[in-house]
């Protein structure tokens, strides 16, 4: 037997409650959502429009900004559930540093395709 005693390890008091994990989730799912749904409107470009040459798909403003604003809102969806996992004492700080963002950055996006169509 040995003379000294094992430490024990101390135990996280801290748990991933379930409230948690549906947030995450449902971050990631909206992230997969606007990926998702860029993805298959690039393929149909890519497929009726380019090779079938069946329908003319004209590449204006609006189509602009929803190409942008889907690879953003995938980028900002995923970019904000990496932060949460790194930092989860602060999650609801990092949500509202992220909504701000997303708003700021929309209003960019709607300005700069406004001036694009003048």
């Amino acid at each position: 037997m040995s003379k000294f005693k094992r430490k024990k390890a101390p135990k996280k008091k801290e748990g991933i409650s379930e409230k948690q994990i549906v947030f995450e989730r449902s971050l990631q799912i909206s992230g997969w959502f606007f990926l998702i749904t860029l993805g298959i409107f690039m393929l149909i470009y890519a497929l009726f429009d380019m090779l079938l040459e069946i329908v003319q798909i004209e590449v204006n403003a609006v189509v602009f900004a929803f190409v942008i604003f889907m690879a953003t809102s995938a980028a900002f969806s995923f970019g904000l559930v990496s932060s949460i996992r790194k930092n989860r004492e602060n999650t609801s700080k990092i949500f509202y540093d992220w909504l701000i963002g997303e708003f700021l950055f929309c209003m960019f996006v709607i300005f700069a395709v406004a001036i694009y169509q003048f």
